[in-house]
């Protein structure tokens, strides 16, 4: 008899956390029931354009449900695509719930499921997300299916070699086909070790292809044997070529957010405290958790994302004229208003951007495209976190 679900499988084949990275990189609408032989009632996520608005477990729901379900180790799951109509009840962002989730099942946070009832003390998180220790191993992120019809070129690297050198110049692109990579940031107290990449990840910057040359911003060396596939440059950049100046501008503003997030990070590592003034002398301009769904080009002047954290904020990004902040219609980075404050400059001036125009061009780009801007999204989200993790941990206020 034919299935009524468009994707299933089992649990033990691909897990939540592979789940919500695969269902993101396909902008998938509908819901994921996840069924196990150990609960009676099926656990429950719905998706909006590939991030997860609301998740049910027994009588959790939201992101306490999201997380509870990453216990499932055991079981099916089922999707099923489709119109949602619930409201939004998870406010993070998929690449922060992803390595959240992760993070707290490793350090035995979260209970799972199984026919052993849960120690005391794992069935609830007490401990806020944002300021739990950070593991040792940086959290890892894959990217989509490869298409190899923009693969020209292969390479092959062996476990500790340097793929990429940071300060070293270049504009040209990888995909991981197999095998996993550190991103490394070098900090005067020593390396960061940002993220871990694996199978379907790009090294290197879209933006490059728009702006000629390219200085590398960290190092990428290989965890065990590595095969990489070079992209088509050309192809690339003769498509970004065919983009509005809009479109052109956020793909260079995406870019300038991961640079400036990464270097915080590094900051942070380094416990140099300076980025903490980047907010003074500026006014809240839009409240974390703000329900607000334009997007806005800087005229003039600045504007300072920043996360509260206890009583105060940590910058995460200063944006300056040609960048863009607000909501990105297709795109989760875990800066929008409704995860981060922003903090303006007595002289800012701004121009409305036509977000249903720019989600248009969106649509039509190549899955290829589409699948680096997402990953460069999903970078920008996954070091948010480890920056934020970093400025709990040092203490700085």
């Amino acid at each position: 008899m034919a299935s009524d679900f468009d994707f299933s499988g089992k649990l033990s084949f691909l897990n939540l956390g592979e789940l919500l990275q695969l269902l993101g990189s396909s902008s998938a609408t509908g819901t994921l029931r996840l069924c196990s032989p150990f609960r009676g009632e099926a656990g429950l996520i719905v998706f909006e354009n590939g991030n997860p608005l609301d998740a049910r477990d027994g009588a959790r729901s939201g992101t306490e449900a999201l997380f509870a379900l990453f216990g499932w180790m055991e079981g099916r799951f089922e999707f099923t695509r489709g119109p949602v109509t619930c409201e939004r009840t998870i406010q993070k962002g998929r690449m922060e719930l992803i390595l959240d989730g992760l993070r707290l099942l490793d350090e035995g946070k979260i209970a799972k499921l199984g026919p052993a009832l849960p120690t005391p003390g794992h069935a609830q998180m007490d401990v806020p997300v944002s300021t739990g220790r950070l593991s040792e191993l940086p959290p890892t992120i894959k990217g989509p299916l490869v298409d190899y019809a923009y693969v020209i070129d292969e390479e092959g690297f062996y476990d500790g070699d340097e793929i990429v050198h940071e300060g070293a110049h270049g504009n040209w692109i990888w995909v991981i086909l197999e095998g996993a990579a550190e991103i490394i940031k070098t900090t005067p107290k020593g390396p960061l070790k940002l993220l871990r990449v694996g199978d379907g990840a790009f090294l290197g910057s879209v933006a490059s292809l728009l702006i000629g040359d390219n200085v590398r911003s960290t190092t990428v060396v290989a965890c065990g044997n590595v095969q990489l596939g070079m992209l088509d440059s050309q192809l690339l950049a003769g498509e970004l070529a065919n983009l509005s100046a809009d479109f052109k501008s956020l793909i260079k503003s995406l870019d300038n957010r991961l640079r400036c997030v990464t270097g915080i990070g590094a900051d942070a590592h380094a416990r140099t405290t300076t980025f903490m003034d980047l907010i003074k002398g500026k006014k809240l301009a839009l409240k974390e958790g703000q329900d607000e769904k334009r997007l806005f080009r800087i005229r003039d002047g600045e504007v300072v994302v920043a996360r509260s954290l206890g009583s105060n904020y940590v910058p995460l990004a200063q944006l300056q004229k040609g960048d863009f902040f607000g909501h990105i219609p297709f795109l989760t980075i875990g800066h929008e208003p409704f995860a981060a404050a922003v903090f303006s400059s007595p002289d800012l001036k701004l121009a409305a951007v036509d977000s249903a125009k720019i989600a248009t061009e969106y649509k039509q780009l190549s899955a290829t495209l589409r699948n680096i801007i997402e990953y460069l999204a999903a970078c920008i989200s996954a070091t948010t976190l480890v920056t934020i993790n970093r400025v709990s941990q040092s203490g700085i206020r």
